[in-house]
């Protein structure tokens, strides 16, 4: 049945017309619908200085290590994730950020997808392959399976209970 079903479909799809191609492009402008389409690197010499990406950690002058410690050390709450708590780009790291937004603690976060550099030093930092990462009060925990584990166990409240009452006395 299945097989029948992949054949059919198949089959139907052989018969659209090919207009979106599965190869991938090379790099350098391109024309589609009438419409010119760039995919130029941010290095191209046409592009305006104020319109590149920038590197705010690459420019801080600290290793991504310190960065990374740094970041650990101030943020009582720290995810490194794929996106932002505001748009999370995988549904991991959305997990994640509605399981520890439950608790209204502060939390801070890293876009790990802006920085192939970072990604790969928060890899080596904590010693785990995934994302999303997460740290509270400096340790390291684990990602949103483990998070949500201690959620249903109560174990993460316990381990969240004090930072509202540890911000208010550092004020």
């Amino acid at each position: 049945m299945a097989r029948s079903l992949s054949n059919m479909l198949m089959k139907s799809m052989a018969g659209l017309p090919a207009t979106h191609s599965m190869r991938t492009m090379v790099s350098g402008p391109f024309f589609r619908d009438g419409m010119r389409y760039s995919t130029t690197v941010p290095s191209d010499p046409d592009t305006h200085e104020d319109f590149r990406p920038t590197n705010k950690v690459a420019s801080s002058g600290l290793s991504l290590k310190d960065v990374v410690e740094q970041d650990i050390k101030e943020n009582p709450v720290m995810i490194y994730m794929k996106g932002v708590p505001e748009s999370p780009r995988c549904g991991f790291s959305s997990l994640a950020v509605r399981v520890l937004q439950e608790y209204k603690v502060p939390l801070s976060a890293r876009n790990i997808l802006e920085d192939q550099e970072l990604k790969t030093a928060v890899k080596a930092f904590s010693h785990w392959p995934t994302f999303p990462q997460i740290f509270i009060k400096g340790e390291f925990l684990g990602g949103s399976d483990i998070i949500l584990n201690m959620h249903q166990s109560g174990e993460l409240r316990d381990k969240l209970k004090d930072l509202d009452s540890k911000d208010k006395q550092e004020e």
